[in-house]
């Protein structure tokens, strides 16, 4: 990548998606330490204010993490593209795999999660709640709510193991498969159950909640079933 392609990448966005591209082509390995802010900002052409936007959104994609006082390190490692795991994954394994890690996740939100976390995932919630007419919308947001809960745990293992459970969930495999499955009745149904997910939550009601996410994500199972039956897959 010759110096004025890469400044024609300006504002955060950009850098976001160059150093990512960079990340994922292996010019940064797994674990190598990127540029300082200073240096990047240089070479871009912007102020290290967009640098660190660009980083932060990065760290937010689990493409890189932070160590304070030492530098950013790249946490994205190509050999898990190598193995191909989303496309051999069936969606009943998929949703057994959520059934397993989700129900936990909200056990490690309900004790590790800060007033602030909480307010992250009622964004998350009001922005899944505005695509009732539009499957693709509400199936990205839907992964972002998810996503956003795995963060609340505050647990970094989990939000990467999580981050790969969205990795399948988005994988080209099912889109074909959302508009046929997610029906504005079935998109109304889901978010009615992240709502009471999300209050049960705010008021740290542990065993309901953790019954009201097996009850969801079993209602995926079911859906999932009887999609399976007619021939074809859903992503909830």
């Amino acid at each position: 990548m010759d110096n004025q392609s890469i400044k024609s990448e300006t504002g955060a966005s950009g850098i976001f998606n160059t150093i990512r591209n960079q990340i994922v082509n292996g010019e940064y390995a797994f674990n190598e330490k990127l540029p300082p802010e200073r240096t990047l900002a240089t070479v871009h052409g912007v102020a290290r204010g967009t640098v660190r936007s660009a980083l932060d959104q990065l760290k937010s994609a689990n493409m890189v993490r932070k160590k304070f006082g030492s530098g950013t390190f790249v946490n994205y490692d190509s050999r898990f593209d190598q193995m191909d795991i989303p496309k051999g994954t069936s969606p009943l394994e998929l949703i057994e795999t959520r059934i397993a890690i989700e129900t936990h996740i909200v056990r490690l939100v309900i004790s590790n999660a800060t007033n602030r976390d909480l307010g992250k995932l009622e964004n998350a919630l009001k922005s899944v709640q505005k695509y009732r007419q539009n499957p693709d919308r509400f199936s990205m947001a839907d992964e972002a709510f998810h996503m956003t809960l795995a963060e609340c745990t505050r647990n970094p293992l989990i939000i990467w193991i999580y981050q790969r459970v969205n990795d399948i969930r988005s994988h080209e495999q099912w889109v074909e498969h959302k508009s046929g499955i997610l029906t504005p009745e079935k998109i109304a149904s889901y978010n009615e159950q992240h709502s009471k997910l999300v209050r049960l939550i705010a008021r740290r009601d542990m065993d309901r909640a953790v019954t009201q996410m097996v009850q969801h994500l079993h209602q995926a199972k079911k859906d999932i079933l009887e999609s399976m039956a007619e021939g074809s897959a859903p992503s909830e």
